[in-house]
C-alpha cells in the first residue's frame, strides 16, 4: 500500500515512527510526507523545521511543505506520489474535497479524544481542563468538517491525578500509532465497519487562548489545579503576585489540591510558605491550591521551595488574576 503522510508536531511525528516502524511487516510504501511550512523562532527568527519533517528527513523520506493544498501544483504532487491511502495527523490544515476523494482507500486522521466529544485543535488540553480521568484516541475517515467522519477505532488513555498536558500529550501519541498501525490492514482488507458520530453529542475543543491562561483563584482549587495542568509546560497560567515589595506577573507549572484542614483565607491569599515540603498554600473560593513550581517574571522556571528561599514570597502576600489587575 501507497502511504501518503501529513502532520506537523510531536503528536504526528508518533504516528510517523509507528508507520515507519511497521512498514516492512506490512509492505506499506511510504511516498511522501507533507508538514507544515517551517516557522522563524527566536530572536534571529531563524526558520525552524516542524518535528514531522526533521524525522522525516532523518528516515530519508520526501517532504513537502506546500503552502495551499488548492493549487494546481498541489494537484500534480499528488497526482506524482499516487497514494492509495492518506494518513493525517495534526497536520493544521482542511483538507480540500479534491484531496480527500483522491485515495483508493481514502483519508483517514488520527485524533487525540473520544470522537464526537473534543472536536477541534486542543482536544487533549481541554480533557485535562474539564477534569476527565479517561480519553483517547479515535481514528476517523476524514470528510467535510473538522472531526465529522465516519470512526474506525478507539483507544483509552487513563490521566494522572496531576499529569500535565506534556505528559498526556506524550502518552497519546504513542498508543494513537499503536492504534493507527492495527487499522491500516483492517482498511486494506476490507473489514472495517465504520460508525457514524452522533453530531448531538459533540463538543468542540477550540485552541487555547492568551486569555484563557489568567488564573482566577476564586474558583475552586480541583478546577484552577486542571486548569495549570492543561497549561503546562506551555502557554502556562499567569496570576500576579502581590507582596509588601512589588507585584509581578507570575506563571505556574505546577500545583497539588492540599487538604483544607479547617484554614481559611480570602481569595488568592498565601496561607502559607514550607520551603522544605516545596509547597506554596493559596486560598482558593473552595479549598487549597499548593503551587509546587513556578516560573517568576523575567526569571527560568524554579520548583517552589527554592521561591520561598529566595524570600519572594511569605504568607499574607496574595496572587490576582490579571484580568482583576487591568479593571483595577
Amino acid at each position: 500500500m501507497k502511504i501518503l503522510f501529513m502532520g506537523t508536531p510531536e503528536f504526528a511525528r508518533d504516528q510517523l515512527t509507528a508507520l515507519w516502524e511497521n512498514r516492512e511487516a506490512n509492505g506499506w510504501d511510504i511516498v511522501g510526507v507533507i508538514s507544515q511550512p517551517d516557522k522563524p523562532k527566536g530572536r534571529g527568527y531563524k526558520l525552524i523545521p516542524t518535528p514531522v519533517k526533521e524525522y522525516a528527513e532523518t528516515l530519508g523520506l520526501p517532504v513537502y511543505q506546500p503552502t495551499t493544498l488548492r493549487d494546481e501544483a498541489f494537484a500534480a504532487l499528488l497526482a506524482a506520489l499516487d497514494p492509495e491511502l492518506i494518513v493525517v495527523a495534526a497536520y493544521g490544515k482542511i483538507l480540500p474535497r479534491t484531496v480527500l476523494d483522491y485515495p483508493k482507500y481514502g483519508c483517514i486522521n488520527v485524533h487525540g479524544s473520544h470522537l464526537p466529544a473534543y472536536r477541534g485543535a486542543a482536544p487533549i488540553q481541554r480533557a485535562i481542563m474539564d477534569g476527565l480521568t479517561v480519553t483517547g484516541n479515535t481514528i476517523q475517515f476524514m470528510a467535510d468538517g473538522i472531526d465529522t467522519g465516519d470512526m474506525i477505532a478507539k483507544d483509552a488513555v487513563v490521566i494522572g491525578e496531576n499529569e500535565d498536558f506534556g505528559s498526556l500529550y506524550d502518552r497519546m501519541g504513542k498508543s494513537g500509532g499503536k492504534l493507527l498501525v492495527s487499522v491500516i490492514p483492517m482498511i486494506e482488507n476490507g473489514t472495517v465497519v465504520p460508525q457514524v458520530q452522533d453530531d448531538a453529542a459533540a463538543t468542540y475543543a477550540p485552541k487555547i487562548e492568551k486569555a484563557e491562561c489568567a488564573l482566577d483563584f476564586s474558583a475552586s482549587a480541583q478546577t484552577l489545579h486542571n486548569k495549570i495542568r492543561a497549561l503546562s509546560p506551555a502557554p502556562l497560567g499567569i496570576s500576579v503576585l502581590q507582596t509588601e515589595k512589588e507585584t509581578k506577573n507570575l506563571k505556574i507549572v505546577s500545583t497539588v489540591v492540599v487538604e483544607n484542614e479547617g484554614v481559611h483565607g480570602t481569595v488568592g491569599e498565601v496561607l502559607s510558605v514550607d520551603a522544605k515540603k516545596g509547597v506554596i498554600a493559596v486560598a482558593c473560593g473552595e479549598g487549597v491550591l499548593g503551587i509546587t513550581a513556578l516560573v517568576p517574571e523575567g526569571k527560568g522556571r524554579m520548583n517552589a521551595g527554592d521561591f520561598i528561599r529566595g524570600r519572594k514570597i511569605d504568607a499574607g502576600d496574595r496572587l490576582l488574576s490579571p484580568a482583576f489587575e487591568e479593571k483595577k
